[in-house]
């Protein structure tokens, strides 16, 4: 029996190391439905009650694995339903590759039941990469450059493939004119700014007194280095939403979450510091940050669009977290006044009084992921 391109779409998610596709059964993906079936599921078949579920549970996966999420579901309908939580993993900058279903080529523009214009439905979802698979030739690229950039770009991306072509025979990509051969695989690499943007960063924190830090997801991979930063400037630790579990709750410096579901701690910390220095976070609620021109800022963030934003920085760092944070902590001066981190510790340790007289008998601890190998800074929080 020949490959079919369903057969092969399965493979070379395979070939991505792709385990779960996350996914609601529908006869727009019944070619990919029946390839799973001779692949003995795998990857693994997971599942949901709806196709809403699909992507959520694919963008959950990603953010707690490192890996990306990868749901499908069936035209019209099923890929509308998906776009809920494809906007969750736009937003939060997740990568996720959805793969759907289309209508036969043969009834693309006749109106046919649930045809929608995918290509046009999914334009901004997937705005770095969305494609519609015609022939089988355009298989593996279009599977490739769809995994390379959700990670690259810490992004969504979109496969649409009609019911027809998924039960075509699977041919390769020739060497020929206007083919386009494809590789697997995604290369590493570790970002870090400049040298004297370094050093005017060290200049800024250096001047302050009552530095507050202020972590993201994109700090999830420089534990260590946040730790050391924060002990070098006398600084508490505040965590946005998603970086929740970048740095340990019950750190005596560690205020907690900021923002509408932020702590006091947080609070105070954030209303009378006179420097701040944010890590992989693009927190968007500026009005609990410090007042503006009460404090000067350094960001540091691994994607140059996202630097620059929420507060009136003096300098943007664009680099990996922990490799950018390693470079910076022998520019910093010791503090030698302890005064600041002390009071940031008492404001901690009445907070958790508050609650019954201690502390959670569970608080969050940073627990690096056993299947992620690249740095958390491919992930950022919002």
């Amino acid at each position: 029996m020949s490959t079919t391109v369903a057969d092969h779409v399965l493979q070379r998610l395979r070939e991505w190391d792709v385990t779960h596709v996350f996914a609601y059964p529908g006869d727009g993906i019944n070619g990919l439905l029946a390839a799973w079936g001779r692949a003995e599921d795998n990857p693994r078949f997971v599942q949901s009650r709806h196709e809403e579920m699909s992507a959520f549970e694919a963008v959950g996966y990603a953010k707690f694995s490192g890996k990306v999420g990868v749901c499908a579901a069936t035209s019209g309908p099923g890929a509308i339903h998906l776009l809920n939580g494809l906007y969750d993993a736009k937003l939060d900058h997740v990568p996720v590759v959805a793969i759907v279903g289309q209508t036969n080529r043969s009834a693309m523009g006749g109106s046919y039941q649930q045809e929608v214009d995918l290509l046009s439905l999914y334009e901004d979802v997937a705005s770095d990469f969305c494609e519609m698979v015609t022939v089988p030739e355009q298989l593996p690229n279009v599977i490739d450059r769809a995994m390379r950039t959700a990670v690259a770009r810490r992004s969504v991306t979109a496969v649409i493939i009609p019911l027809d072509v998924q039960e075509l025979a699977y041919t390769p990509p020739e060497h020929a004119f206007k083919m386009v051969p494809s590789s697997l695989g995604m290369p590493h690499y570790t970002a870090v700014p400049d040298d004297d943007d370094l050093r005017r960063a060290a200049d800024v924190l250096n001047s302050g007194g009552k530095t507050a830090i202020l972590i993201g997801q994109g700090a999830r991979g420089a534990r260590e280095e946040v730790k050391a930063v924060a002990d070098r400037l006398g600084a508490g630790v505040a965590k946005a939403l998603l970086g929740k579990d970048a740095l340990e709750d019950d750190l005596s410096y560690v205020t907690g979450s900021i923002g509408l579901l932020g702590t006091r701690p947080s609070y105070e910390m954030m209303r009378e510091c006179d420097s701040l220095l944010v890590i992989g976070s693009s927190f968007p609620y500026s009005q609990f940050l410090p007042k503006f021109g009460k404090a000067r800022g350094v960001q540091i963030d691994i994607d140059p669009h996202m630097v620059g934003l929420r507060y009136p920085f003096e300098v943007n760092l664009v680099g990996d977290a922990a490799a950018t944070l390693r470079r910076l902590l022998p520019l910093l001066e010791q503090m030698d006044d302890p005064s600041w981190r002390i009071k940031i510790e008492a404001n901690v340790a009445r907070w958790w009084r508050s609650w019954s007289g201690g502390p959670p008998s569970r608080p969050i601890r940073s627990t690096p992921s056993t299947s992620c190998t690249r740095s958390a800074d491919c992930c950022r929080t919002t």
